[in-house]
């Protein structure tokens, strides 16, 4: 089970994308081991910027599973945003909730974003980073 992050996808669905993380992707879509989440197909819709990209997006993001955001998620997205807070580490709600949504249902969250290389080292979240790869592009 994989949580692809909007991090990831928009490398992966630019017009000139990261060969390296369009392949990954296209691998695992192929796989039928891809999920999405609520703040993620949040993210990549409302950054489409005319009708048809929504709509061919909106499409594709209802061919996946979903992991669903319920009151135990919210609760333990509010815990981690806690814990991390108290190390002295600052990272956006909306990764925190991610990151939760990809601890809990044990996925590998691939992504290319630092924060979730952050929280890796405090939390048991599995991940497959691209952030080197993007700073070298």
């Amino acid at each position: 089970m994989v949580l692809i992050d909007t991090s990831a996808w928009i490398f992966a669905l630019r017009k000139k994308p990261l060969l390296l993380l369009k392949d990954r992707v296209d691998h695992l879509l192929g796989m039928d081991i891809v999920f999405t989440f609520g703040m993620i197909r949040l993210e990549i819709l409302g950054g489409t910027k005319t009708k048809g990209e929504f709509d061919r997006l909106k499409n594709r993001l209802e061919a996946l599973n979903e992991i669903p955001a319920d009151t135990e998620l919210w609760e333990r997205a509010s815990e981690l945003a806690f814990d991390l807070k108290r190390k002295g580490l600052t990272i956006p709600y909306t990764d925190i909730l991610i990151a939760s949504a990809a601890i809990r249902s044990k996925a590998i969250l691939l992504h290319a974003d630092s924060h979730f290389d952050i929280i890796v080292s405090h939390t048991e979240l599995k991940v497959e980073s691209y952030v080197s790869q993007i700073q070298k592009a």
